[in-house]
């Protein structure tokens, strides 16, 4: 039988050191730290933001302005602010009039307001805004522009509150008068370009004496034009029931720099399914989804005054 050994007495343990409080290393600067919250890592300069304050002073007066008046738009001191035209003069975005010493954009502002336009471009600025609108309203979204043979679809994203629309695919030519997206096209494009389609339809609509007969199809052309000052007060179209039997549509149109409608942002449901209000939360929320894209685009407050 194995010889069991005695236990042994464990050395006792020593006595625990006081604690000192360490301090934590100190995060090089522009460097934030990795525990840091989201939105300090994102600080930017906060002097470039002022600079730019300045600039849109500039932009949406619309002319060159004495130096008095563009710190007092800005809410900065005189002396500040002509440190920051200096700057800005010295890389051609500011210019002074020699005149009247007056302070306008520069031939540089110029070179970077053509050159974000050339990289516009409405089908990659659309797509996140249509999925977020598609998730939130539940129902499918069309990316609509003007083609060669009228308003067609570009783009398209389902939502999960009713059936996916297999009838209207991308590549589909819609209706100007039969069609939300038609109606905005044309309430909003010159005449010269929507005028043949309308007559085309026009002539097709008289010689079927068959068509059924819908209440929100316009019957003649003082109803066409009450239709479309109707589009351009609410600032969207709708059509129900016509294009496709039970289903509605909410169309809101996107602008460029010039306010000149490039697109339009339509969303399409069953009817009592969709809420096609033209007042309603969801009108209100496509016409808010169309603008971010048209501001992305150029369109501001002062070109919708116009």
């Amino acid at each position: 039988m194995p010889k069991i050994k005695p236990a042994t007495a464990l050395p006792a343990a020593k006595p625990a050191k006081k604690a000192v409080a360490t301090k934590a290393p100190k995060a090089r600067a522009g460097t934030p730290h990795k525990d840091a919250p989201e939105q300090s890592r994102r600080r930017g300069i906060q002097s470039i933001e002022i600079g730019f304050r300045i600039l849109d002073v500039l932009r949406t007066a619309g002319r060159p302005l004495p130096l008095r008046q563009i710190a007092e738009s800005a809410g900065m001191a005189v002396a500040n602010v002509h440190y920051y035209l200096v700057s800005f003069q010295a890389v051609g975005v500011i210019r002074q009039e020699a005149d009247s010493g007056h302070y306008g954009l520069g031939p540089y502002a110029l070179k970077l307001g053509m050159a974000a336009l050339e990289q516009f471009d409405v089908f990659t600025a659309a797509r996140p805004v249509m999925a977020e609108l598609a998730a939130t309203v539940g129902h499918t979204v069309f990316l609509g522009v003007w083609g060669n043979r009228g308003p067609t679809i570009v783009y398209r994203i389902e939502g999960g509150a009713s059936r996916p629309i297999l009838e209207l695919r991308v590549g589909s030519v819609l209706p100007l008068l039969n069609s939300a997206l038609g109606r905005n096209f044309l309430s909003h494009l010159p005449r010269t370009i929507t005028g043949e389609l309308l007559k085309q339809e026009l002539k097709i609509k008289l010689d079927d004496k068959h068509a059924p007969s819908h209440s929100d199809l316009p019957q003649s052309a003082a109803d066409i034009e009450k239709m479309l000052a109707s589009v351009k007060e609410n600032g969207l179209s709708r059509c129900r029931d016509a294009l496709l039997p039970h289903f509605t549509s909410l169309s809101a149109p996107v602008f460029d720099h010039l306010g000149e409608m490039i697109a339009a942002i339509t969303l399409m449901g069953p009817m009592g399914v969709l809420d096609d209000d033209l007042q309603g939360v969801t009108a209100k929320t496509l016409k808010a989804r169309a603008l971010q894209i048209s501001q992305d685009a150029g369109f501001g407050k002062e070109v919708a005054g116009k």
